[in-house]
């Protein structure tokens, strides 16, 4: 009897063990724990998913209903889901049961000064920001906010008007935190501060930088990169893609050509020492190199410029060799190295897009979502279906996958389905 009872506790203890290692593995793997997932690149390193779509789209396993409204995305980590939206007059922080979509907890963190920037529809822009014990998120109106993630305690907030003499862009800060090492890196865009790192622990200052010409923000959000061993945070901001020095946000470089004079609105790709960034209204998209000579001195040098990429702010994700994203109303496939235009659709019409195990998933703003080849042989799809219960606006936060399920957050819904 006594080798029986030790042999279940052994088995108990082992199956306690490999519990915890599977909740390690599934927050490495699986998890979307900031803007554009764990790399900022609109990647999912999930495998195992659903080759081809039933007639009616992957099954749907709940739905979140009255979250407020807002255009943020949602960001997945250990067993939660944190979005943002604007409930009650104030911009509101919120985290639901990734299990079922139950409620979990809801923090005011603000209220905007002008809840409906643009007059494009109201609410929060950029997406939480999950590190450890702690989430990060950025308001309209520059409310930086650092809660807790287990119970949503507001921990730190700053001002990023206020305390750096910010600018808000025309239609709302929608930049999404972000944290590399100790530091959490936002854009002000102000006369005194285009970008600064602040302690993530306390929100104290740690640098600040102006770049030539005191660029505004525009609604981007910052990427890190390693160039040529050096630490380097890079920024789509009014006047083009600029790169800052992670150490003490020294000005390095910048790249004009992707810019336009309105919105300047996806994430710059980067891979290599080279750097791919695109915008719409005319524009297009170019890849250029960064060389760094021994003084430390980054040069820019552009290798390409394409028409054929006039990306809103739907994003690009560079799946191999070849870039995907719209060109304006066409999802479109570049050969990232040469720029030459692979193959273009009409697919959903124009959209966002991210990856996931050779697929993209590109979702229309008017709502459809499809399941596409990522091959630069031509355009593939498996499958699409109609998110239901469309909000009057367009659906611009882009889709999320988490541990084998597809999110879409439409203003105060959130939908999940089983990709499994």
């Amino acid at each position: 009897m006594e080798l029986r009872r030790l042999m279940f506790i052994s088995v108990s203890l082992l199956c306690v063990v490999g519990a915890l290692a599977v909740s390690a593995q599934r927050s490495d793997s699986s998890d979307w724990p900031q803007w554009r997932g764990t790399n900022r690149d609109g990647i999912s390193r999930e495998t195992g998913l659903l080759t081809r779509w039933p007639e009616d789209g992957p099954r749907s396993v709940w739905t979140a209903r009255d979250l407020g409204e807002g255009f943020s995305s949602i960001a997945v980590s250990g067993g939660r889901i944190f979005g943002m939206g604007y409930r009650d007059g104030q911009e509101a922080v919120w985290a639901l049961k990734e299990s079922d979509g139950s409620g979990l907890w809801l923090t005011p963190v603000g209220k905007p000064l002008n809840p409906d920037p643009g007059g494009r529809g109201p609410g929060p822009r950029g997406t939480p920001t999950v590190d450890g014990d702690r989430v990060y998120t950025l308001g309209v109106n520059g409310q930086l906010a650092c809660l807790n993630a287990a119970n949503g305690r507001l921990i730190w907030r700053r001002d990023l008007m206020a305390d750096y003499g910010g600018r808000v862009p025309s239609w709302g800060y929608c930049e999404s935190p972000l944290i590399d090492g100790n530091k959490v890196i936002a854009t002000p865009g102000g006369r005194s501060a285009t970008i600064v790192a602040l302690d993530k622990m306390s929100g104290k200052e740690i640098w600040r930088t102006r770049t030539p010409g005191r660029d505004p923000a525009h609604y981007s959000s910052c990427i890190a990169a390693d160039v040529d061993g050096q630490r380097q945070y890079i920024q789509f901001l009014r006047s083009g893609v600029v790169g800052v020095a992670a150490s003490d946000g020294r000005f390095l470089w910048h790249y004009s050509s992707p810019a336009n004079g309105t919105a300047n609105c996806a994430t710059p790709i980067y891979r290599d020492n080279h750097i791919f960034a695109a915008s719409a209204y005319g524009t297009g998209g170019g890849c250029a190199r960064l060389t760094t000579d021994q003084y430390g001195k980054v040069s820019v040098t552009e290798l390409y410029f394409t028409r054929r990429m006039q990306n809103h702010h739907g994003g690009l994700v560079l799946a191999g060799d070849f870039i995907y994203g719209f060109d304006g109303s066409n999802l479109t496939c570049l050969n990232f190295k040469t720029g030459q235009e692979m193959w273009h659709d009409r697919s959903v019409g124009k959209g966002s897009v991210i990856f996931a195990d050779g697929y993209i998933y590109a979702r229309s703003e008017r709502g459809p979502v499809a399941l596409i080849e990522a091959t630069p042989a031509g355009y593939v799809e498996k499958g699409r279906f109609a998110q239901p219960e469309r909000s009057r606006y367009s659906t611009w936060a882009y889709p999320v996958i988490a541990g084998g399920r597809l999110y879409l957050r439409d203003q105060g819904n959130l939908f999940s389905y089983a990709l499994k």
